[in-house]
């Protein structure tokens, strides 16, 4: 028989109390390695996230397509429902679902402000990008990215800009500029989705803020460029402009000189938001602006100080 491991003369209730420490420690103990085992619960849906891993799969080689006759009707009508049936998410997530987009819904990380953002899958060849929607506030701005990943960080500044205008639909093309032989090109092309989406948008009210890029060489004199593209210059293309100047920018406006054929006059969206009389921004930005964190902020709390006071 085996001795115990107990010392002679102890009582049984010190024998007890031992056993039951010793078991005590061996189910923390346990319990410690089945909590490291254990997998963390998945965060939460996260716009940058969603954002960033699109824009990393572009290319200039990449698949493209124009909607159909069908899916430009679908099209409008699922702009319709973000801004008619807010709360109709069921109503939503089937009209993008025919459409190739996937739904993801939460509160965003950095406002916490609730959110739905639908996302092309870029399966197959509609590529044709991503709508955010912040569902705190009745929209009143689009925020158009039309060239990411080619105009860097476009898509960085309007992520950033969209978090600062509550109620405003953040709107991402799908796919690189270049890609379908520049048929990507929504800025120029009438006939995506992308533009679909923003004129239906414009024609229920919505203004236009529509981001872009160029490099340093092909303006050397300004770090901005503001225009109304083909339409009328009013009155908060004005205030944006002399708000980017306030923050430190050389900025050039498009009514008042020539600004190195950056002015966005043959913009299709901007063409349409003439004809419908509806207010379109068209701003350029230079690279050492968009390539410096600090200018992005800049720009950003310049525009929207002008959008949310407008």
């Amino acid at each position: 028989m085996p001795k115990s491991s107990f010392p002679v003369g102890s009582t049984r209730r010190q024998i007890l109390a031992t056993a039951t420490t010793a078991t005590l420690a061996l189910l923390a103990s346990a319990g410690c390695a089945e909590d490291q085992k254990r997998p963390e619960s998945p965060p939460g849906p996260d716009p940058e996230r969603l954002i960033a891993g699109l824009i990393a799969g572009l290319s200039a080689v990449g698949p493209h397509r124009n909607p159909t006759s069908e899916e430009r009707a679908q099209a409008r009508e699922v702009a319709q429902l973000l801004l008619t049936g807010r709360d109709d998410r069921a109503g939503q997530e089937e009209l993008f679902g025919t459409l190739g987009f996937e739904a993801h819904h939460g509160d965003d990380p950095a406002t916490g402000r609730p959110f739905s953002l639908f996302l092309a899958t870029g399966s197959d060849d509609r590529t044709w990008g991503v709508v955010l929607v912040d569902r705190s506030a009745a929209p009143r701005w689009v925020i158009e990215v039309p060239h990411p990943g080619f105009d860097i960080n476009t898509e960085l500044l309007g992520l950033a800009l969209h978090r600062q205008v509550p109620g405003s639909v953040l709107l991402i093309a799908g796919a690189h500029r270049q890609a379908a032989k520049g048929a990507a090109d929504v800025a120029h092309n009438s006939r995506s989705l992308f533009h679909v989406l923003a004129i239906e948008f414009a024609r229920n009210g919505l203004h236009q803020m529509q981001l872009h890029g160029f490099a340093d060489r092909n303006l050397r004199d300004a770090q901005a460029v503001v225009s109304t593209g083909s339409a009328p210059t009013n009155r908060l293309a004005r205030r944006i402009a002399d708000g980017l100047s306030e923050a430190g920018l050389t900025t050039c406006r498009a009514w008042a000189q020539r600004c190195g054929q950056l002015e966005g006059t043959r913009n299709a969206q901007g063409l349409a938001a003439a004809d419908l009389d509806t207010a379109y921004i068209h701003l350029e930005l230079s690279w050492s602006v968009r390539g410096d964190e600090e200018g992005r902020d800049r720009v950003v709390k310049a525009l929207a100080d002008r959008l949310t006071a407008n």
